[in-house]
């Protein structure tokens, strides 16, 4: 059992990520010392690396939460709840990849029709026309 400094030391983050955690409800301390100070074990750093881990690929935190609930019950749920969360992050992911596709191509169209010329003033830019 350790303190959350050595957790935080361990898991390569601050103190202030594992307390945001904490009062998420991503992580539960293992237990409390005698002063009162929380303390945590192997599976809470287990759990920290997970959540990292699932936050590079880019979960929520409500995605993480529920993983790590599924997790916790793992013989309780199937494969295809797990499948289902992350199949709804890439196809959020692919909207907003369209939808950034879609701003990417208006703006090239605007840009690409200003002349750009430094020794013309504003007053005809074809891109403050576009946008009004």
């Amino acid at each position: 059992m350790f303190q959350i400094g050595e957790l935080a030391k361990r898991c390569d983050v601050s103190t202030d990520t594992l307390r945001f955690y904490e009062k998420n409800g991503l992580i539960v301390p293992a237990g409390r010392s005698e002063s009162g100070y929380r303390l945590y074990n192997a599976d809470n750093q287990h759990q920290v690396i997970f959540i990292l881990k699932a936050k590079a690929v880019g979960l929520s935190l409500d995605d993480i939460k529920e993983l790590l609930d599924i997790r916790l019950e793992v013989t309780e749920h199937s494969c295809a709840e797990v499948k289902a969360i992350t199949t709804a992050k890439l196809t959020l992911i692919d909207d907003k990849l369209q939808e950034l596709q879609r701003i990417r191509l208006a703006l090239k169209k605007i840009n690409d029709a200003c002349c750009g010329k430094a020794e013309q003033d504003a007053s005809h830019c074809s891109i403050l026309s576009a946008l009004e």
